[in-house]
């Protein structure tokens, strides 16, 4: 069961308070809780995208924690503060993300305040784990940014051979040699546990299709058991979160309405966005703040943006 932190006081600390998860495998995650300034309205988890520490969304989570609500970040198992002492040989795969590490998280925040209403951000693969999860009918509300599985054929023409070139070929032949994905010595994102890296560069284009034939229907069942409603952001200069990928990942979650929006640079007097420069705290006064109509209201911030709009079904 996820263990709290001992209580420090109702303010949070300028690097959040250290905060230790044990999954129901018992493998332990280890992260950091931002608590609420003043009365805490709500609570959140951030979802990481593949191979970004927790730490790139520390200074979202503080902002969040200063407009009233507690906040979660963890790293998976496999990165950063919860990476083994050894990751080459290491099984750790992309479902058990989701399966175990997200539902740790969410068994933790409930338990935290069991009353309070609980919301995801989910960054790219981050958007998707939550479908995964038993619990997942706890969530109250979603923000996804650039959420999708990464099936190679959904990549933004502009850039698709490039990208698959790099995790489609490249990424399981380093796998291959190195036992893991060395990819902070690339410059390619973290390093990644080898079960994590052959998901992504074997995905197919169902994803359920990388599950063994006997998991598969229990799998897109469990998607299908979220009903919280889902705010989907895209960027219009994002090679792998595209429109094509927002769409068949918001498929999958057909029990909850579903409203997908497409951002683009020019919207924040930018040249480039892309996919991870929404968290950079460069967008406080602007994306961050624009959340909030979300997060605390359920109101879409962007509705001359819409692009899709899906009810329940």
């Amino acid at each position: 069961m996820p263990i709290l932190a001992p209580m420090t006081g109702p303010v949070p600390t300028p690097h959040g308070d250290p905060m230790v998860i044990r999954c129901a495998d018992g493998v332990v995650l280890h992260g950091h809780l931002w608590r609420a300034t003043g009365e805490a309205s709500g609570s959140v988890i951030i979802n990481n995208a593949t191979g970004v520490l927790a730490r790139y969304y520390h200074r979202y989570a503080r902002f969040l924690a200063a407009h009233g609500f507690d906040v979660l970040t963890y790293d998976y198992r496999g990165i950063g503060a919860s990476r083994p002492a050894r990751l080459r040989g290491c099984t750790y795969r992309w479902r058990d993300w989701g399966e175990q590490d997200f539902a740790a998280a969410l068994r933790l925040m409930h338990e935290h305040r069991p009353a309070a209403p609980i919301s995801v951000v989910g960054h790219s693969i981050g958007g998707f784990l939550p479908g995964l999860a038993p619990g997942a009918e706890r969530i109250d509300r979603m923000l996804t940014v650039g959420a999708q599985y990464a099936w190679w054929g959904d990549y933004a023409r502009t850039g698709r051979a490039q990208l698959f070139v790099k995790w489609h070929l490249a990424m399981p032949l380093l796998t291959a040699l190195f036992g893991y994905f060395p990819g902070r010595r690339l410059g390619w994102l973290e390093d990644l546990p080898a079960g994590v890296a052959h998901e992504w560069s074997f995905r197919r284009k169902h994803f359920e299709r990388n599950h063994p034939a006997r998991e598969r229907q229990q799998v897109v069942a469990r998607m299908a058991a979220v009903t919280a409603p889902i705010l989907a952001v895209a960027v219009a200069d994002d090679e792998i979160g595209s429109v094509a990928a927002i769409r068949r990942t918001l498929g999958y979650y057909r029990s909850a309405a579903r409203t997908a929006v497409l951002l683009k640079p020019a919207d924040y007097g930018l040249q480039a966005i892309g996919h991870f420069a929404l968290f950079h705290d460069s967008h406080a006064p602007t994306f961050w703040a624009e959340t909030l109509r979300w997060l605390q209201e359920g109101r879409n911030p962007w509705p001359d943006a819409v692009i899709a709009e899906q009810p329940p079904h």
